[in-house]
């Protein structure tokens, strides 16, 4: 059982050295560093479980870290700001901690480290922590105020008002608002003077305007390995064409950089040059028709919307060098403008948040707030698909538990 608190059961002053509001990976990870130190801590979150998300992440699995982490895989207006973090508590040292736990796991693809079993063993790892840090768990709570009370802060909470010396937010983004996602973090920071950049959906299926949809209505549910690229930043993963649009690996990392607006290119045979093998079909099979031979390296559906959109028809014999370059482009180079993104509802994460100008990296604390302290999604820091945004929140967890 987790320890709970009795009013009057510390003397008088604050009720606790540390409040630390949002009990996802974030939070779980701080207050139970912070408690290991002896610190009496209170974490609060207002949904009925700890680590909901972590429940639902990697399909029930958990992707819990990365492989490759590095500062260069982080979205932020400093992509640096995250380098001190993340080398002070890496990944190596999540594996070890999973590990030491007896929980097994296994690397699917790109250096994505995931449970063998289910993310409630990771769930369950870091309860039994915060257990034995004598960590006090306050669940569906709601936290209706946030002040400074000259000493720290006071929390004004849907059960009571509490105190402590420092606080940590770690109430994540916005996104999924279905399990309870607000903007509660960046109206505290506002509260207290800080900027928080402008936010918007990350990690997120891409949506096309009607005409767009028509020409891809035979298209819901195939998916290719396709190479997705925005300026000079490609991706090359799973694409799924759905009712929608286009969601999948390589769409959802791309999504993080594409604005409104602006167009993405799309190899939707990456890694094949499907003209070429196609002129070698020609010398040998030159009656098949152009639609079946493309068939033969695409999905059908998807073959014949590239023939289509390339104005082609006849057997591969009837197919000129023009034609085949019409084919390539259509195939290698396929220009596509979304219209918009599924937004906050399927994101995975949230883009912007808390400006990292305003804390200092080897803290996670706020430079002109003493005490205060933000950590995980709620920062603007964003990490790639595939476990980044889970060790950003150990690490940012971890230096800011040190301290607060």
């Amino acid at each position: 059982m987790l320890a709970a608190i009795k009013r009057g059961q510390y003397p008088r002053g604050m009720d606790f050295d540390t409040i630390i509001l949002g009990a996802g990976a974030a939070g779980m990870f701080c207050a139970i560093e912070a408690g290991r130190r002896g610190r009496r801590v209170l974490l609060i979150d207002h949904a009925r479980k700890p680590g909901e998300k972590i429940r639902i992440s990697g399909g029930g699995r958990c992707n819990f870290t990365n492989f490759h982490i590095a500062p260069e895989k982080f979205l932020s207006q400093n992509p640096r700001f995250a380098l001190s973090p993340l080398k002070r508590y890496t990944q190596w040292d999540f594996i070890d901690r999973v590990d030491r736990a007896g929980i097994a796991w296994h690397e699917k693809t790109l250096g994505q480290l995931f449970c063998d079993g289910s993310a409630g063993e990771i769930i369950d790892m870091l309860r039994q922590d915060l257990a034995d840090a004598g960590v006090t768990l306050w669940l569906e709570t709601k936290v209706d105020a946030v002040r400074s009370n000259g000493a720290g802060f006071e929390v004004v909470t849907s059960d009571r008002p509490v105190n402590a010396d420092t606080l940590v937010v770690a109430t994540g983004g916005k996104s999924i608002p279905k399990m309870g996602a607000t903007g509660l973090g960046y109206r505290i920071a506002e509260d207290f003077g800080i900027k928080v950049v402008p936010t918007r959906a990350g990690l997120v299926p891409l949506t096309f305007a009607p005409h767009l949809l028509e020409q891809t209505k035979e298209l819901p549910g195939v998916s290719v390995t396709a190479r997705v690229s925005h300026g000079r930043t490609s991706f090359d993963e799973g694409l799924l064409f759905t009712h929608r649009g286009l969601s999948g690996p390589s769409i959802l990392q791309i999504s993080s950089y594409w604005q409104e607006g602006d167009a993405l290119q799309v190899d939707l045979a990456a890694g094949h040059d499907v003209p070429e093998m196609l002129n070698d079909e020609r010398r040998s099979n030159g009656k098949l028709s152009i639609k079946n031979a493309l068939a033969r390296h695409l999905p059908e559906k998807l073959a014949v919307l590239i023939v289509r959109s390339a104005g082609l028809t006849g057997n591969l014999a009837d197919q000129s060098k023009a034609d085949l370059a019409r084919l390539e482009a259509a195939l290698h180079k396929w220009q596509v403008k979304p219209s918009g993104s599924e937004g906050y509802r399927t994101a995975e994460v949230t883009l912007g948040g808390v400006d990292t100008a305003a804390l200092d990296a080897r803290t996670m604390q706020a430079k002109a707030h003493p005490g205060l302290f933000f950590i995980g999604e709620v920062v603007d820091v964003t990490g790639w698909l595939g476990g980044y945004n889970f060790q950003w929140a150990w690490s940012s967890g971890w230096v800011a538990g040190q301290v607060c």
